[in-house]
């Protein structure tokens, strides 16, 4: 069914459940989760995404289909998208059929993306005469928390317009976790600087446990030394457990994403002027284990670099508890 034009509900009052309607263009493996809990909250959803099919649950219990990004901005009070890249941010916001061509006047839309502050800018000059309100508001949490409804979530905007979304964010992450961290372009580069620290963590812990296992310390006897220590680390703690415990190396978040991140991450340092040798580092690591293993391979992969070096997976006894 393709969306009819809908006039924007108040631009301040909170967007409650049954108050609003709620635009969702990308219903991949991070924007099935929202969209799933935004209807679950009660939110009438109208919805788009390149594969129709990947909308059939959300169309059974109630949400909209609409033609294309501008048929969703023009039915919906809010309009969010969780897209893979900037290009496709920018195609989706300003291109033929684009949410621009859509949103009413005084119209808002949120990306959630991984992406940079440029192409939103470039959206909010493009609508600044007709009101647009833009806000970027990028997610950490990987697709368990965007099913569980427990996603982080960093905010950059307009103080009035973050309140009036509460209800909305609250509907997807955790409310204590939803931060608003600045203005325009400043979730972008939080959520940035999180992926840049946390790939580097891997890439770390890697090393680390690969080395100390060659030398003869058995691997969960030097984690937990790792962890009694100053360098202990929410990864070394937690995350990496999923290979040490499962043989699990995240392919919920493809390495070909984690490269993009990493690249979008350098790029920003660059742009103000910051050095940054060990990220570059660490992203070329990234670039050399999707070569070796393929793009779809998880974002954890490359801790097969290091397993593939010396010889022997890094697996405690607790695997396939």
């Amino acid at each position: 069914m393709t969306a009819t034009t809908h006039s924007p509900a108040s631009t301040e009052a909170p967007l409650a459940p049954g108050t609003a309607r709620i635009g969702f263009i990308g219903l991949g493996n991070m924007g099935s989760g929202m969209t799933r809990n935004l209807q679950a909250a009660g939110y009438q959803l109208v919805v788009n995404d390149v594969r129709q099919e990947s909308a059939a649950d959300l169309i059974a219990n109630g949400a909209e289909w609409a033609a294309n990004a501008a048929a969703v901005a023009a039915s919906s009070d809010v309009v969010i998208t969780m897209l893979p890249t900037p290009k496709h941010v920018e195609a989706v916001a300003m291109g033929p059929g684009g949410i621009l061509e859509g949103l009413s006047d005084g119209g808002t839309w949120v990306d959630m993306s991984t992406s940079v502050p440029e192409v939103a800018n470039r959206v909010r000059e493009a609508g600044a005469a007709r009101g647009i309100r833009v806000l970027d508001a990028p997610v950490s949490g990987m697709s368990v928390g965007a099913a569980s409804g427990m996603l982080q979530i960093f905010v950059g905007g307009d103080t009035g317009d973050v309140a009036r979304l509460r209800p909305v964010f609250e509907a997807m992450g955790d409310p204590e976790r939803i931060l608003h961290v600045g203005g325009h372009g400043a979730g972008y580069a939080v959520k940035l600087m999180i992926n840049q620290l946390w790939f580097s963590h891997l890439v770390a812990t890697a090393e680390v446990l690969s080395t100390g296992v060659k030398a003869g310390v058995d691997l969960e006897v030097l984690r937990q030394a790792l962890i009694a220590s100053p360098a202990n680390s929410n990864f070394v703690q937690n995350d990496v457990l999923s290979i040490l415990n499962h043989g699990d190396y995240d392919e919920g978040f493809a390495i070909a994403l984690a490269c993009k991140d990493l690249g979008l991450s350098v790029d920003l340092a660059r742009s103000v002027g910051v050095p940054v040798e060990l990220s570059s580092l660490v992203e070329q690591l990234y670039r050399r284990a999707k070569a070796l293993y393929g793009d779809t391979a998880g974002e954890m992969t490359p801790v097969k670099l290091y397993e593939d070096a010396i010889g022997m997976q890094l697996r405690t006894a607790a695997e396939g508890a």
